[in-house]
């Protein structure tokens, strides 16, 4: 049985790779910053058999972070999906930014990750995976303006994490980085491309074939290489 950590458990993608991965038989551990709000959480672990588990946990707050991880202490990690993330100002903030939205944004999408990681690591053993939610809108490719925090952040993620896959490659803990797709979530809303069942189907199938050679990569949903 595979032990799953996801963050964002509580909507969009994250729910649905929870739904799956319960389904499948894993055991997974769902971490969300507002549990009591967490109500599609809450049916999912009643038919789960005891595999699944929700804990406070607020991605941005290293105290938060540290009470989440030790509420599971002693149970190894296989799979560990970084997926918790906010939309930042939208498009249209050329003349003027809210700082402290900037700050907020890079505390949940570049600390953030980093910092759940490090809270985990300690249970990762050869051959775990560390899974992170990026964007097609961090790539230099990506043809439009706006959205300055945003793109910023999932940048920053990008390149953070390709250094941690080098310096975790000789502990063979595999580090991925994944456009998930433009998903109809409340993020993505009900005009993106695909669903979220689609979108959770080709990461866990890309998670499952993900390879140390490959660590550091940056893929699409599907398993194609993401310009970067």
């Amino acid at each position: 049985m595979t032990t799953v950590a996801i963050t964002g458990a509580g909507r969009g993608i994250g729910l649905e790779l929870t739904r799956q991965h319960v389904a499948a038989g894993d055991r997974v551990i769902a971490l969300v910053r507002n549990p009591e709000s967490a109500g599609a959480l809450a049916d999912l672990v009643a038919g789960s058999d005891g595999r699944l588990t929700v804990h406070r946990f607020d991605v941005a707050d290293d105290a938060s972070v540290k009470a989440g991880a030790a509420e599971t202490a002693g149970e190894a990690i296989d799979v560990l999906y970084n997926v918790a993330g906010v939309s930042g100002s939208g498009p249209a903030e050329l003349e003027s930014s809210d700082w402290a939205e900037w700050d907020e944004v890079f505390r949940i999408m570049v600390q953030g990750p980093l910092r759940v990681l490090q809270a985990f690591l300690p249970r990762m053993g050869e051959g775990a995976k560390v899974i992170n939610f990026s964007s097609q809108l961090a790539a230099s490719t990506w043809p439009y303006g706006g959205y300055y925090s945003y793109v910023a952040a999932k940048a920053g993620l990008n390149r953070l994490m390709r250094s941690v896959a080098i310096d975790l490659k000789d502990r063979g803990v595999i580090v991925g980085i994944i456009h998930p797709g433009w998903v109809q979530t409340d993020m993505g809303g009900e005009g993106a491309d695909i669903t979220p069942v689609e979108s959770a189907e080709g990461i866990r199938k890309i998670t499952r074939e993900w390879t140390l050679e490959r660590s550091g990569d940056f893929l699409k949903w599907n398993g194609e290489t993401h310009p970067w």
